[in-house]
């Protein structure tokens, strides 16, 4: 991705990857109403899987999901959920089968899609990953259509390929105004093009509703450091070193100033 005089490639966050269902697991005591069948039990491996997946456990994550999956082969979550865990092993051959299972399971799983095409998108197959973004983005389940349009935004960046971004991050606000993350992307992607007044202009949108970040806030200081605004850069300054003193952001602050 093109840099600019060490732009704030950081503020790039890591794609969502696909929400993994909590569930609830019973610990009542006493004996069940009735045995338990495969489907109850492909779902308590699943939910088990995906708690240990959410807690950093990945292989006893994988080894759940494998159960889950013994018993009920077409639970699509389940594979995306196992590719999610090999892909934090590190064995991308493994990560890459379970995701194309789960497209296989779920076709029309825009969830699915867009989880897929975020692991090719991590793994630098940006044109394989934009085709799986713009099936999730068709289909008409797809009621968080602002997060794909942001992920598919943010994979193009790294591309890079700016104006296909551009138009997948508009496509992003036009469906929620307010989107922060999609926001955020564009201050970031006129940054990389050197367009700051623009890149400040949707920074402050996204200070006007949303929550502020060590990042974002250096982000900021970058920014007016290119306008030229010695009093802006300052006040952002300021808030960096009061209201996260020991970041990392601040501690590079700290060394150039």
């Amino acid at each position: 991705m093109k840099k600019s005089g060490g732009a704030s490639a950081a503020i790039v966050v890591a794609m969502a990857a696909m929400l993994i269902s909590s569930g609830c697991i019973s610990t009542t005591s006493g004996p069940p109403e009735s045995e338990p069948n495969d489907s109850d039990a492909a779902d308590l491996n699943y939910q088990l899987g995906a708690r240990y997946y959410r807690n950093g456990e990945y292989d006893l994550a994988r080894d759940r999901l494998l159960l889950a999956l013994e018993l009920d082969p077409g639970n699509a979550i389940a594979w995306s959920t196992l590719g999610l865990s090999y892909e934090a092993l590190g064995n991308l051959r493994l990560a890459e089968d379970a995701y194309s299972k789960a497209v296989r399971a779920a076709p029309r799983d825009f969830q699915v899609q867009d989880n897929y095409a975020v692991f090719l998108c991590r793994n630098g197959r940006y044109d394989d990953a934009r085709k799986y973004f713009d099936k999730a983005l068709k289909a008409p389940t797809n009621d968080y259509a602002e997060r794909t349009f942001t992920n598919a935004g943010v994979c193009m960046m790294q591309k890079p390929d700016f104006d296909q971004a551009e138009k997948y991050l508009r496509g992003a606000l036009e469906r929620r105004p307010n989107h922060g993350e999609a926001l955020l992307q564009m201050s970031v992607l006129f940054f990389e093009k050197s367009d700051f007044l623009r890149a400040r202009a949707f920074l402050q949108r996204y200070l006007s509703s949303n929550p502020v970040s060590p990042t974002v806030l250096y982000h900021g200081i970058r920014i007016e450091q290119q306008l030229g605004d010695e009093s802006a850069r300052r006040e952002y300054t300021m808030q960096l070193l009061k209201d996260y003193p020991n970041s990392p952001e601040a501690q590079r602050v700290r060394q150039f100033d």
